[in-house]
């Protein structure tokens, strides 16, 4: 049980709904145990000829009134526990999300989204479900068994509830078994449901590839094997629980056998009366139940147990990325950047992938970043942004180590355009607002969206800027949604823009008149640029030409055609390819 300190929190807070809930759990588990006593007065008076109608009446009545405190009963326990298991998993799936949050952009390029997804649905829902009816079955399996046993012995035959309840020690037996089972193979379940989960997930996002290339079947062969074996987990799991259950209710039914032979010959010999018989017979009724609970509590229970240790894992991760002690907010960026001796690599078993960067954007300058894919281009960003640490060196940013800046402060004060430019499913006027808490100003969405040279396309749809995109903007053309990608960080206006390979989808003609457009922008600014087109960098203060993570020229446009390295060669390369084309 080690495994649910991690809702100590929430279990303190929420303590007293829990308590009144087992109050009137327990209540209705004492109303129980007084009907098989009316049930006995009425059979005593009835075998004795003593049964009035008054009395019939009156006994009616009290049976009456005893299913409508149970009624009542269970309706506030079932506020209270359940409602509150509710509340249970709202807190952990925020608290799983907000940690996810704070955790740095590597875990989830090694962690499947799918996988991530189970945890935030299935296993959640399985703590739920052992801090609600298994709690319930819980109290119900010990305390009605104990009460029951109780009332057996005081007001029947003690050697009678003795004979009867000889199962137990089985159903001890069988508890212990079958819980360690069920808890391996649910844990394998969750397993399995994660797999089937991501790769439903990467196939509906795939969709469009695997329709272009032909590869349904082999999309189909795929996600059949990963559902066969979720199938093949469940039937495993099915088997022990489908048996578990059965099992213990055959172990209580033999005391049933008991009480039918054994107590009926002690009612023919007079021992026990016929009221007694029929009490001890509902008692045992009574007692079939907690027995049953007990195994489905065990059950629940180890889900829950398995689940939580998922969730624990995930919890237990600790941020690569994180603010240091002594972090201070900016006040007013300037915007001069410094990159010094920066070395960096991913992992310690790979090679750098930079290595000695080291140049200087003063405020309001421009910086454009060249090179053959996989140079190392965008890490520069990603590194200033803080989205990886850097080994060596240092980055400043006003003269300031960007590790002694709260992230937050940092990332505030730099619009950032990713290669991937991600849109989110929901309208135009909300992805281009996305860095207001509040709706976005009408005209700072159509300023950033003219800027962007994707304004008259917005306006030619149905709905204008309320029109709700498709997921990941498929309803967008590459182009647009680069544009709308550009819009976004323009309305963030902050004094550091960057622009990773972000025209690489429009047209020379439109790429000409946004960075014609930028220009009156740009100039308050200070901007890095990332391209593969020498048309887009040209008119930077300063080029830096990348290869293998180093660099390897620097200069302006001017200059580097000057000399016979990289840049002249992918310039040349360009306009060889457009007279081509």
């Amino acid at each position: 049980m080690k495994e649910f300190k991690t809702l100590k929190d929430f279990l303190s807070g929420n303590k007293w709904y829990y308590l009144i809930g087992i109050v009137w759990l327990l209540l209705i588990d004492i109303i129980q145990l007084l009907v098989p006593q009316i049930l006995k007065t009425v059979t005593d008076l009835l075998q004795s000829g003593n049964l009035t109608f008054t009395g019939l009446i009156k006994y009616s009545l009290y049976i009456i009134l005893t299913g409508l405190i149970i009624a009542i009963g269970r309706y506030f326990w079932r506020v209270y526990i359940l409602g509150t298991s509710r509340k249970l998993e709202y807190y952990l799936r925020k608290r799983l999300f907000e940690h996810l949050l704070t955790l740095s952009s590597n875990y989830f390029n090694t962690h499947k989204t799918g996988d991530l997804m189970a945890h935030a649905t299935n296993d959640i829902n399985a703590v739920r479900f052992a801090f609600g009816h298994g709690i319930i079955m819980l109290i119900d399996a010990v305390f009605l068994t104990i009460m029951t046993i109780f009332m057996m012995v005081k007001t029947t035959n003690p050697r009678l509830t003795i004979m009867t309840l000889f199962t137990l020690p089985f159903i001890t037996i069988m508890v212990r078994r079958f819980g360690r089972m069920i808890h391996n193979r649910f844990r394998k379940v969750q397993e399995a449901f994660s797999n089937l989960t991501d790769t439903t997930r990467e196939n509906f996002a795939g969709i469009r590839v695997i329709k272009s290339f032909v590869q349904e079947d082999l999309a189909l062969e795929e996600f059949t094997k990963v559902n066969r074996d979720n199938l093949y987990k469940n039937l495993q799991l099915i088997k022990v629980s489908g048996v578990f259950r059965p099992l213990i209710q055959f172990i209580s039914s033999i005391s049933l056998v008991v009480i039918i032979i054994y107590g009926g010959r002690l009612v023919i010999l007079d021992i026990i009366s016929l009221g007694d018989f029929i009490a001890f017979n509902n008692y045992l009724s009574l007692l079939v139940w907690p027995m049953m609970a007990l195994g489905q509590v065990i059950n629940l229970i180890q889900r829950g147990i398995a689940s939580m240790e998922r969730i624990n894992r995930i919890l237990a991760e600790k941020p690569e990325i994180v603010n240091s002690k002594n972090a201070i907010p900016l006040d007013k960026v300037k915007g001069k950047i410094e990159f010094k001796n920066v070395y960096f690599r991913y992992t310690d078993q790979t090679d750098y992938v930079l290595k000695d960067i080291n140049f200087t954007v003063e405020e309001g300058k421009s910086l454009a970043i060249v090179g053959r894919t996989g140079s190392g281009k965008t890490t520069i960003v990603k590194l200033l942004l803080r989205l990886y640490e850097l080994n060596e060196g240092s980055i400043l940013l006003d003269n300031i180590d960007i590790r002694d800046i709260k992230i937050e402060s940092l990332r505030e004060n730099i619009s950032y355009v990713p290669q991937d430019n991600f849109l989110f499913s929901t309208s135009i006027r909300d992805n281009i607002g996305f860095a207001f808490d509040e709706t976005i100003p009408e005209d700072i969405m159509i300023r950033s969206s003219k800027i962007a040279q994707v304004y008259d396309n917005i306006i030619n749809f149905p709905n204008k800027f309320d029109t709700v995109l498709g997921e990941r903007g498929v309803t967008l053309s590459g182009g647009q949604k680069q544009r709308i990608s550009i819009a976004r960080a323009l309305a963030k206006d902050a004094p550091i823009l960057i622009l990773d390979d972000s025209l690489s989808s429009v047209d020379t003609e439109t790429e000409e008149r946004i960075l014609n457009q930028l220009k009156d922008v740009t100039h308050r600014k200070t901007t890095i640029i990332i391209s593969h087109r020498i048309s887009t960098v040209k008119d930077a203060d300063e080029i830096i030409v990348l290869d293998e993570g180093r660099i390897i020229e620097r200069g302006n446009h001017e200059s580097l055609l000057n000399r016979d390295g990289l840049y002249k060669y992918l310039y040349e390369k360009q306009l060889l390819e457009e007279k081509i084309s």
